[in-house]
């Protein structure tokens, strides 16, 4: 088994790293985006951001799993306490109010808050028909990651406190809503999979957003149980099971 990475690593890539090193796995950097013919079709792990891995992951044999693209926009507003839809760019660019706009699964469309939709990357660097995630603006008190697994709160923690970085062990009560979350909506996930989950400045528990796990970092989580996840997220398309099939990035 081997764990490939990308060639510049953050703290939490190194993390990784180490805890796969610790169970026996192979761990690989690769230079550049040229997979070596070992590597190829194999019985490769991978954990790298979204652009790198659309690259190398069909090399290596690999199926990155994902939340679907409108998973957000179709939990139940006790979910989410705002409203959120997944829209074309172009229908996006006729919002005249302040909006929280991105791209459902990785970072074309920058996440900001966006003053109305004319602010928005023009049809001159995206295509129209782009989905976006369009939401009104939330403020949160603090903000939890969760690594889920088969149905499970299988590692967390604190990411942030009122916008800012702020590393922490995960709350009894964030892991009580991500429960409460995966008993309602998991099976619409992969079985393996990051949600954000956060307090409102009203106080209520809602879901940020949802990452794929081989793409996160994993701030204050437990790295050994976190790349159990990984494992899962990231991992030979031989091997995959049914259930997940519709998922595959």
């Amino acid at each position: 088994m081997t764990l490939v990475l990308p060639p510049r690593l953050t703290a939490s890539a190194r993390a990784l790293r180490d805890s796969a090193r610790r169970r026996g796995l192979r761990t690989v950097r690769l230079p550049d985006h040229e997979v070596p013919e070992g590597l190829r079709g194999g019985s490769a792990y991978l954990h790298a951001g979204p652009s790198f891995a659309d690259v190398v992951a069909p090399a290596l044999g690999v199926a990155p799993l994902e939340a679907p693209a409108d998973w957000l926009a179709r939990l139940p507003a006790a979910f989410v306490r705002r409203e959120i839809r997944a829209v074309p760019i172009r229908e996006a660019y006729g919002l005249r109010r302040p909006v929280f706009v991105k791209s459902p699964n990785d970072k074309g469309i920058p996440a900001l808050v966006y003053a109305d939709g004319s602010r928005l990357p023009g049809p001159d660097a995206v295509d129209p028909e782009t989905m976006v995630l369009v939401s009104d603006v939330v403020a949160f008190d603090a903000e939890y990651r969760l690594y889920l697994l088969d149905g499970l709160v299988h590692t967390g923690s604190r990411y942030a406190t009122s916008g800012r970085p702020h590393l922490a062990p995960l709350s009894a009560a964030a892991h009580a809503f991500g429960t409460e979350l995966l008993a309602a909506a998991g099976h619409t996930l992969p079985s393996a999979i990051v949600v954000d989950v956060g307090v409102t400045a009203e106080g209520h528990w809602a879901v940020v957003e949802a990452n794929a796990a081989w793409a996160s970092g994993c701030y204050a989580s437990d790295p050994d149980r976190a790349l159990d996840v990984v494992l899962r997220a990231a991992g030979p398309a031989a091997r995959l099971a049914e259930r997940d099939s519709p998922f595959v990035r």
